[in-house]
């Protein structure tokens, strides 16, 4: 049994806007309609957990029969990141050996990088999509540099990462007893002592995070529109 859980219950503070930026509508369709659609319609994925914020339980509720969606899990979430996704990993089916877990501000995940990692999750204990590093990326002290980093070593991590259900949940429990957060869940499994494999993934797979994003968005899903 294949497991998501989509932690949508941050704000919006970087966005500059007053609602939830999972809620910005791409072409008529809120962006976190879009990606509960990628798991809904998928062969693989049995089970969804959607960790939402408390205030916005409304809208959930009239996006989710919007959309008529069935059977998706809604659970609150914390005051960060890490609680709202360990909240989520609790909720998680018994049945369930693999968890994906998915930003609910990046829309635009193709099947086949599922596939791909759900299959690497049979000899792997942890499993992340991310892109190679475009730009040169330099460590600053202040106003000045201290390194140069070599480019060919560095990756810009996505979401999904994927876990083996059990190795996820015991770095989750760890770092709630240490009061440990993270915006990567996949540094708590390597905290762990797990290794990491890494999957080549999209450049569209971006995550809706400032104004520009949603025309970078408006664009990558007329590209997709053009091309059925």
């Amino acid at each position: 049994m294949n497991s998501v859980i989509i932690p949508a219950a941050g704000s919006s503070r970087r966005m500059g806007e007053q609602i939830n930026k999972q809620f910005l509508k791409l072409h008529e369709k809120e962006v976190i309609a879009y990606t509960i659609d990628i798991f809904y319609k998928n062969p693989l994925i049995d089970e969804i957990i959607l960790v939402i914020n408390e205030k916005d339980q409304e809208d959930f509720k009239r996006l989710i029969n919007t959309y008529d969606y069935h059977g998706i899990k809604v659970v609150i979430g914390g005051c960060s990141r890490s609680i709202s996704v360990y909240k989520g990993l609790l909720k998680v089916s018994k049945k369930a050996k693999k968890v994906l877990i998915h930003d609910g501000a990046r829309p635009f995940l193709k099947d086949e990088y599922i596939k791909k990692i759900i299959n690497q999750l049979d000899i792997s204990a942890s499993v992340v999509m991310a892109v190679k590093s475009k730009d040169t990326i330099k460590r600053v002290d202040g106003n000045h540099v201290k390194e140069t980093l070599n480019r060919d070593e560095l990756i810009n991590v996505q979401t999904p990462q994927a876990f083996k259900y059990d190795v996820i949940l015991k770095a989750y429990q760890w770092a709630m007893d240490n009061e440990i957060q993270a915006t990567d869940d996949s540094a708590l499994v390597e905290k762990k002592g797990y290794q990491t494999t890494v999957i080549i993934g999209d450049y569209d797979n971006i995550k809706i995070t400032t104004l520009e994003d949603i025309k970078f968005g408006e664009a990558i899903l007329k590209g997709r529109l053009t091309c059925v």
